[in-house]
């Protein structure tokens, strides 16, 4: 079984910065790809940004171009979002997920319980 496992999230101003981590079990396949989701109160899930297990592809919504990075560290079964000139739209609960798989995919079988990052302005 995977488990992913969030951390980084908290208060910022709007402008300011923050990088989320996502740890993975150990017993991942070679081959996956991660992603990051949030939900905002009383709205849907949304996708934020996702990246295939070499690094080479990534692929991000429209709305985080820019300004959130995708990266990760296959050494350390970890993933990386580096959020830049954060908004107040930013606050959500931010959520890992992965999927055994080698292209991004439009769903995922595993997912972290989510950390919540709040923008203030």
């Amino acid at each position: 079984q995977v488990q992913l496992v969030e951390s980084g999230g908290g208060l910022v101003q709007a402008g300011g910065s923050l990088r989320l981590s996502c740890a993975t079990s150990r017993g991942t396949f070679n081959t996956n790809v991660m992603g990051w989701f949030r939900q905002a109160p009383g709205k849907e899930r949304e996708f934020v940004a996702a990246i295939n297990y070499s690094g080479r592809t990534t692929r991000y919504a429209d709305s985080v171009k820019g300004r959130f990075t995708i990266s990760r560290d296959n050494a350390k079964n970890t993933a990386y979002l580096q959020m830049n000139s954060l908004k107040p739209e930013d606050t959500a609960v931010y959520y890992c997920a992965l999927k055994i798989t080698v292209e991004i995919p439009n769903d995922y079988d595993y997912w972290g319980q989510g950390t919540q990052v709040t923008v203030s302005s």
